[in-house]
Parts: structure tokens; sequence; C-alpha cells
């Protein structure tokens, strides 16, 4: 694996959704829309967080994505839009390194 080539213009973004129906729309559209090149699901994730007072506890379904950095914005507006969470999850972690051959392709497929 290679850091020296990195992926500073490459982000891994975390995001959340009720349930494995509304993480599959989420995904396949992040990818149609070239948001991102790649989403991986996670279902039977388990979430503690506190919410208007109260300390909640849900299963939920993590959808890691892969895409650009400059694309990020554009990404997490149009979860906003469609997300049924009043706030859902985005967050975008920088990229350090990777299979450059990767990181590319990452590149090339989330480009608008």
């Amino acid at each position: 694996m290679s850091t020296e080539t990195g992926g500073d213009d490459l982000r891994v973004v975390l995001v959340t959704a009720p349930d494995v129906e509304v993480a599959e729309r989420l995904a396949r559209g992040l990818v149609e829309e070239r948001l991102a090149a790649c989403v991986n699901l996670i279902p039977g994730i388990r979430s503690f967080y506190r919410w208007k007072g109260a300390v909640q506890d849900d299963v939920e379904v993590l959808l890691v994505v892969k895409t650009r950095a400059d694309r990020l914005e554009a990404l997490a507006s149009w979860v906003q839009e469609l997300h049924p969470y009043e706030l859902p999850e985005i967050l975008g972690l920088p990229v350090i390194g990777g299979s450059q051959a990767y990181l590319d392709w990452i590149r090339t497929e989330s480009s608008s």
C-alpha cells in the first residue's frame, strides 16, 4: 500500500440509515449520481446517542462511501435532501493512502 501518492483529494464518508431499504436507496443513488465511486452497506450496527434530551439505542445500517473531496458538499446536500432523519450522520474522513489503482478508480468514478 502506497501512502506517498496518498489520497488527500479523497474522502471516506460515513452515513447511517434506519434500515436496509433506505440504505440501498441512498447507496444506489449516490453511485448513479456519481457522487460516490462505491458504497458499502454494513447492516446491524448499534448506535447509542443523545437526541432531544434522551439517550437513544437504535439498530442502523452504516454506509461507507468512497468519493472525491470536491464532491463532499454535493454529496452531503443530496443525502440531507433524501434522508428520512431530521439530522443524518454525514462524516467525511480523509484518505491518507491506499492502492494507487483503487484511489485512481475512486477519482474517475466519482467525477462529475
